[in-house]
């Protein structure tokens, strides 16, 4: 028996993703706390939210790890995402919007790992400069944060993959990767090869932010699948906003970011947020962190006031309140390069012995008709072990 989701618009659950483990400098553990410090919170309250605070996990540090050349950090990031998964799950079953607060780019796998104990297919945008399409067999720097979207569809460094189990956590044709500009040569390459859809941010600035946020939109069949949304912060333009580890010119200026997000997250179907790459270390006077609070506030307003009706889905738990609609049956599912690189990465030559496979016509998801043990209730000061 499915479990019974009853969404709320005007609730969030909040989580902090305080990690540096997957990223390519120190510093974005230190993100989620200057968000909160910036006022989000309160400003999210005083937009007309509830905002259940399910507090931070434990910090996870970037370090060199030069034993692991390949995929550095890999037993922090696993633990950091096992943890993150727990609270996700929780934050899911509770019908609210998920606001995973970041970090780095790879502890959207956390999140979506939580929403499938529910959902059997989601699907995802992916709003970054980078593809993040690397695998160890490619990667320059060896940096998770450039291969996550690899990990995500059943490619790349093995203990990522297995973090969910077989197969992919989302699909290639259910994939979509929005404000494209820096592809390593690889990527490139499989790009042309895959189902997944992408858009440039030249062609955002030719069709505008809101239509261009529009067809991402019916390319993520928002409609129909539920949806998360990764926000990589060096999407924006530096000139705005350079406090991001691999910053980049000529990005989304906040007005254009603003009416995409609002867009965006005003849809029904709309699961979770993560926002990642923010890193307060360059943000000495924390001005960054007011634009983006302000930009995620703005966003988020834009959700209450719009005229989607709560939804919810099939459910298990006897006496669970009625909904106003029903969703598609959120099924419980058996668990499965941001080489946002750095200089150097960008400038490496093609790279040679891709490990992406193109994928045109997988497989459907299982389903399961057992219904999953409650996620374990998760409290503010709880830390996780690998």
């Amino acid at each position: 028996m499915a479990v019974k989701i009853v969404r709320h618009p005007k609730k969030i659950a909040l989580i902090g993703a305080p990690s540096s483990a997957a990223a390519f400098l120190a510093g974005s553990e230190k993100a989620p706390a200057a968000l909160r410090s910036a006022g989000l919170v309160e400003k999210l309250q005083n937009a007309g939210y509830e905002v259940n605070d399910l507090g931070d996990c434990a910090p996870r540090l970037f370090a060199d790890d030069e034993e692991h050349r390949r995929a550095r950090n890999l037993p922090e990031i696993i633990a950091g995402l096992n943890e993150l998964k727990l609270r996700a799950e929780v934050a899911v079953k509770s019908g609210a919007l998920v606001l995973v607060l970041g970090g780095d780019c790879a502890q959207v796998i956390g999140l979506l790992t939580g929403a499938r104990r529910y959902y059997k297919n989601l699907n995802l945008l992916w709003i970054d400069r980078d593809a993040d399409l690397n695998t160890p067999a490619t990667t320059p720097s060896g940096r998770i944060d450039g291969m996550v979207v690899a990990n995500i569809i059943g490619k790349g460094a093995p203990e990522m993959v297995r973090f969910w189990g077989d197969g992919a956590l989302v699909r290639e044709p259910d994939v979509v990767l929005f404000g494209l500009e820096r592809l390593d040569p690889g990527e490139q390459d499989f790009l042309t090869r895959s189902p997944m859809r992408h858009v440039y941010l030249a062609d955002i600035a030719f069709k505008g932010p809101s239509k261009s946020a529009q067809n991402a939109l019916t390319l993520v069949h928002a409609d129909t699948r539920e949806f998360i949304v990764h926000l990589d912060t060096d999407v924006l333009d530096a000139a705005e906003l350079p406090s991001v580890n691999v910053p980049g010119t000529a990005g989304l200026k906040f007005a254009d970011a603003r009416a995409i997000l609002q867009e965006i997250v005003s849809h029904k179907n709309l699961l979770g947020l993560d926002i990642a790459q923010y890193n307060p270390d360059k943000d000495p006077d924390g001005s960054g962190a007011k634009k983006l609070v302000d930009l995620l506030v703005a966003a988020l307003a834009a959700r209450i006031d719009s005229s989607e009706t709560t939804v919810a889905a099939p459910a298990a738990e006897a006496g669970a309140p009625a909904a106003a609609a029903t969703m598609p049956e959120a099924e419980a599912s058996t668990p499965a390069d941001n080489e946002n690189a750095a200089a150097s990465d960008k400038a490496a030559p093609a790279k040679e012995g891709m490990e992406i496979a193109s994928d045109a016509s997988p497989s459907e998801s299982s389903e399961s008709s057992e219904e999953p043990a409650d996620p374990p209730e998760i409290s503010s000061s709880q830390s996780s072990s690998s």
